[in-house]
C-alpha cells in the first residue's frame, strides 16, 4: 500500500470513529483572542486552516472535509493526520486564536515567539487545579500531603513529559535543527503552554484545567493510557 493510500485509510477510519465535538465559540474583547495571526510556515497554515475546517465539520459535512483533506499532498496529510489526532486527544478543544496553539508549540530554540510565557502560565493552571481538586476532595488533607501532590505532578520527567510524549508532542514541537524535541524539558514545556493557551483563549483557567484532568486522567502523576 503506498504510502498516500494509507494515510488516507487511517484519516477516514479516523474521522468516521473519532467524536469530534466543536465548542460553541464564545464572543471576547480581548485582544490576543481577537488579533490575527499570519502563516509563517506551512505548518502553521495547514494548522490555521485544520481548525477553520474543524470548527465547520458539521455545517459542510463529510464530503468537505474529504476535499479538503485529499487536496494536500501525502507529506501534508501526514502533518495534517498528526495536528488533527493531537486537537482530538485534546478532546476536540477548539482555539478561538490559532496563533496561541501555534505558540504554544513553539520552543525557545526555534523563534523569538516561543513558548516560554505560555509554559510557566500553564504550570500555575496546572498545580492551582491540583490544589482545587485535592482540597474538594478532602478539606482537612495537610499542607505537606498537598504540596506532595503538586510536586509529584509538576515532576518534567515523570508526570509533565509523559503526558506529552503520550500525546505525542515531540512531533509537533518546533525546535531548532540543533535541538532534539524529544528531551524531557521541550515537551513538557510544550505541555505546560498549551493550558496555558487554552487558559488565555478562554479566559479562564478553570477550562484550561478541566482539560489538563481529561488529557491527564484521573490520578496525580499518573498520565492517561492513550
Amino acid at each position: 500500500m503506498h504510502s498516500r493510500e494509507l494515510v488516507s485509510f487511517v484519516f477516514l477510519g479516523f474521522l468516521i470513529y473519532s467524536p469530534f465535538q466543536v465548542l460553541a465559540q464564545a464572543h471576547s474583547s480581548n485582544s490576543l483572542r481577537n488579533r490575527t495571526f499570519k502563516p509563517t510556515s506551512p505548518f502553521s497554515a495547514a494548522l490555521e486552516t485544520l481548525q477553520k475546517q474543524i470548527g465547520q465539520v458539521y455545517s459542510y459535512k463529510e464530503h468537505f472535509i474529504f476535499f479538503f483533506f485529499f487536496s494536500f499532498s501525502a507529506t501534508k496529510q501526514m502533518v495534517i493526520l498528526v495536528v488533527c489526532l493531537f486537537i482530538y486527544f485534546l478532546f476536540s478543544y477548539s482555539f478561538q486564536s490559532i496563533g496561541l496553539l501555534r505558540r504554544a508549540m513553539t520552543h525557545s530554540s526555534y523563534s523569538e515567539e516561543n513558548n516560554r510565557a505560555l509554559s510557566v502560565l500553564g504550570a500555575d493552571v496546572i498545580e492551582t487545579s491540583v490544589a482545587l481538586r485535592s482540597l474538594g476532595k478532602n478539606i482537612e488533607i495537610s499542607a505537606k500531603d498537598l504540596n506532595r501532590q503538586i510536586s509529584e505532578i509538576s515532576k518534567v520527567e515523570k508526570s509533565c513529559a509523559v503526558d506529552g510524549m503520550r500525546l505525542g508532542l515531540q512531533k509537533v514541537v518546533r525546535v531548532s535543527p540543533k535541538t532534539n524535541s524529544s528531551t524531557p524539558a521541550v515537551v513538557c514545556g510544550a505541555f505546560r503552554a498549551i493550558f496555558g493557551a487554552i487558559a488565555i483563549d478562554t479566559g479562564k483557567s478553570d477550562d484550561a484545567g478541566s482539560v489538563f484532568w481529561s488529557v491527564h486522567g484521573g490520578d496525580v502523576g499518573r498520565a492517561l493510557t492513550l
